[in-house]
């Protein structure tokens, strides 16, 4: 399973920025990984430890914002669908960017 955790969470006053900061510290630390600026993602084994997971984001939420918790299975995730809009690259994909010292 995959618990995917997304959230918004004001970041007007200096207290927010702080408790926005120790939101995401908590993730990081405890294992998810970014997907997105505020979507993280996080493995986990079964329902039981998805369920543990939940619960950890729900005791280390902050007093305010918006946090949302999605669970899925690794098939539906692997049914993700990346769209991607037109690839500019300023790196030539050649050998004329090859130096030869």
């Amino acid at each position: 399973m995959r618990v995917i955790v997304m959230f918004d969470l004001p970041v007007v006053t200096a207290a927010g920025r702080k408790e926005y900061s120790k939101f995401r510290k908590y993730l990081i630390k405890s294992g998810f990984l970014m997907m997105q600026e505020s979507i993280y993602c996080k493995l986990a084994q079964n329902a039981s430890a998805a369920d543990l997971i939940v619960e950890g984001v729900r005791k280390n939420k902050p007093p305010e914002g918006l946090i949302q918790v999605l669970r899925i299975t690794e098939k539906q995730f692997s049914k993700m669908e990346f769209v991607l809009g037109e690839h500019i690259g300023d790196v030539l994909e050649s050998d004329e960017r090859l130096i030869i010292l």
